[in-house]
């Protein structure tokens, strides 16, 4: 019966990660048809909606706010979701009414125009839905299990790319896998596939069934490694400074929250204008466009991308990072593709986007495997996997920390709609810093959106 209430819970989830995605859809479609009536619209509505969207996520459910990735880690310390007296703590992070105002906000956020996605929010959304729809069950799965298994469905969900959901979970959601392991482990993989490549050629077990990578992939995989890995890991580093860091600029968001967002509007209405309007939206069409060479404008993409995808998340309305980073790193891969006469174009792009995306969320695993579900280009596997993992590897220099595990720490303590943490959470609390000394030891952390409920 345990297992059946899962599997219903997870069609459930699935269902509704499907609905949002078409609503999503749905949402830049009426985006497309008002700046197609009048272009001048389009600066108007991000200057408009983006303060608007952060008030509504302060004033509705604070904890819709940002991605959603950062709040589902965060969620999961909780363990069993009751305290040690056994009342259910209730958890605005995955609740179902932070899961609802995400949908409407999300959405609404694109049809202004944000430069968001709607993967970190399905994450949110699914592990919601998971927790919702299974809180009865005594026994079975934990509640940590749950929230990994939920978000894990969201990437796969969003993506199309059930392997990728997987890898995410392993990577990123439940933080029981060595990051230097799962560096080694890529490295042995790409050390092998090189050695492989140079004694026996580009074979495949049952024989080649599409285009095959040579050398010049490889070396286009260090290189654009390199560079995007930087840039994610500058974003990743800007985008904490905001939300968490200890400086003047994130308590003065803090303190004038719709004013900062009003700014933000003002950053990426700038950058709409600057590239032709490019930089609205997810950058689905943009990247798809990149990937079969009819779009050439790719340094003015990324660069734009970047700066739009930046202020959106700082703004600390509901919209995810995934899809504009593959948008940003397509047109890096463009952009290298016109600078280097070796560059095949199509290759170019499709790293690109997976280093760019490694850089940005530190999860190189995910990332590669992400960009094999998506292209489905098998000769491109050594080329993905060694582009992430320098991608990585740079990103480090720049931001040590990794994006989502820096933003959950504003997210460590459950929230009551009373604004008061319950005794059994705080029992919960101390019980999990007495296991992690080092998260005692940290001092008070700054709070997202939502610091009212401390």
């Amino acid at each position: 019966m345990r297992t059946g209430a899962v599997v219903a819970a997870a069609v459930a989830a699935g269902a509704a990660a499907v609905g949002f995605a078409k609503l999503c859809d749905a949402a830049m479609a009426v985006h497309a048809r008002l700046v197609g009536m009048n272009a001048a619209l389009g600066p108007v509505l991000l200057l408009v909606g983006t303060p608007l969207c952060v008030w509504l996520t302060r004033r509705l459910a604070p904890a819709a706010a940002g991605s959603g990735i950062p709040q589902v880690i965060a969620a999961g310390e909780i363990g069993r979701g009751r305290g040690l007296d056994g009342e259910k703590i209730h958890d605005e992070r995955v609740s179902m009414r932070t899961a609802l105002v995400k949908v409407a906000l999300a959405a609404m956020f694109l049809v202004c125009g944000g430069s968001i996605g709607r993967e970190g929010p399905t994450v949110q959304i699914v592990a919601a839905v998971m927790v919702f729809l299974t809180g009865w069950l005594r026994g079975g799965p934990g509640r940590r299990t749950l929230l990994i298994a939920g978000g894990a469905a969201g990437v796969s969900a969003a993506f199309n790319t059930p392997i990728a959901g997987i890898v995410f979970a392993v990577e990123e959601l439940a933080r029981g896998f060595d990051k230097r392991a799962n560096t080694v482990v890529i490295l042995a993989v790409v050390s092998a596939g090189v050695a492989a490549y140079a004694l026996g050629g580009n074979y495949a077990y049952f024989g080649d069934m599409s285009g095959a990578a040579g050398w010049t992939a490889w070396i286009s995989a260090a290189l654009i490694g390199l560079v995007a890995g930087l840039l994610g890991g500058l974003f990743s580093r800007v985008m904490a400074a905001v939300l968490v860091g200890d400086n003047s600029v994130r308590r003065w968001r803090e303190a004038r929250p719709v004013a900062f967002g009003a700014i933000c509007g003002a950053v990426a209405a700038v950058a709409a204008l600057l590239t032709g309007g490019a930089t609205y939206g997810a950058g689905y069409i943009e990247a798809k466009s990149l990937l079969f060479g009819h779009f050439t404008s790719g340094g003015t993409l990324a660069a734009g991308k970047w700066l739009a995808t930046l202020s959106a998340a700082a703004s600390g309305a509901p919209g995810g990072v995934f899809a504009p980073s593959l948008a940003t790193g397509a047109g890096l891969g463009a952009l290298f593709a016109h600078l280097a006469p070796w560059a095949g174009a199509r290759e170019a792009v499709t790293l690109g986007m997976a280093g760019y995306l490694a850089g940005v969320v530190a999860a190189p695993l995910t990332s590669a495997v992400i960009l094999m579900e998506m292209t489905r280009d098998p000769g491109l596997v050594g080329p993905l996997l060694l582009c992430t993992l320098v991608a990585r590897r740079a990103s480090e220099v720049v931001a040590p920390t990794p994006l989502y595990h820096a933003l959950a720490r504003a997210w460590t303590r459950p929230r009551r709609r009373t604004g008061r943490l319950a005794p059994a959470s705080a029992r919960v609390e101390a019980d999990a810093q007495e296991a992690d000394p080092a998260r005692a030891s940290s001092g008070p952390r700054p709070l997202l959106p939502g610091s009212q409920y401390h």
